[in-house]
């Protein structure tokens, strides 16, 4: 099971502004943004967080809840999923070749290229290949700041983009980036008529506490590999 991006964050710049510190806020651009976040991935040894929140399934609200650990250097991530209920226990490994995605119900390891997994929809909307790294995955997308809100030192900026390519969805995507840190902490997806189908908060976010590929890539040795 893999798992693509509805639409992530798009083209020119406006700002909105409130509060203190205006002349500061109007100096950055989305790619100023972007740079900021890329920064902080590049800085750090290892990163985790929490993306928890409501995606529309089948037509119906569901609960989402993951966990995502990386060592940004190796291009390394493994998600572990808590909901929703058909993806619980659900395990995702991912490196520069190849995504692993544990079937904890059948006990299988479906491997795939990590080309053919970001072209493949999955239940979440969410391409897990890059989500880990979101300066990255902005890359494939025009890109424009919507909005910049709170007091110098802990304002958050909100990105906005679509697809650079055409053809697999009409959506956009929000990125809310804190600047206290240059972490996201909230995205969402929206569909061609502007309606969110998903609405994630990112907490717990860590950098630095002693992650190692071995934990990263650990999987049921008793799974049945299946290469697709």
């Amino acid at each position: 099971m893999t798992f693509k991006t509805s639409s992530l964050l798009t083209s020119a710049l406006t700002l909105t502004l409130l509060g203190s510190g205006v002349s500061l806020a109007q100096t950055l651009t989305a790619v100023d943004i972007i740079a900021k976040l890329d920064g902080t991935q590049r800085s750090a040894k290892d990163l985790s967080f929490r993306l928890s929140g409501t995606s529309s399934l089948d037509g119906s609200a569901q609960k989402i809840d993951l966990s995502v650990q990386s060592i940004p250097a190796s291009s390394l991530a493994r998600v572990v999923f808590a909901a929703p209920d058909a993806l619980a226990d659900n395990i995702v490994v991912v490196n520069k070749t190849e995504v692993r995605n544990y079937l904890y119900l059948t006990n299988q390891i479906t491997v795939t290229s990590t080309a053919k997994a970001a072209g493949q929809a999955g239940m979440t909307g969410l391409d897990f290949s890059q989500i880990s790294n979101f300066s990255a995955l902005l890359k494939n997308y025009d890109v424009r700041l919507i909005s910049a809100t709170g007091v110098a030192g802990s304002r958050i900026y909100t990105l906005e983009g679509e697809p650079k390519s055409a053809g697999t969805n009409d959506g956009k995507a929000r990125v809310y980036v804190t600047e206290a840190g240059w972490r996201p902490t909230r995205l969402q997806l929206l569909d061609s008529a502007g309606k969110v189908t998903a609405d994630l908060n990112i907490s717990n976010y860590k950098l630095n506490s002693g992650l190692s590929a071995a934990r990263l890539t650990t999987l049921p040795k008793d799974a049945e590999i299946i290469k697709q």
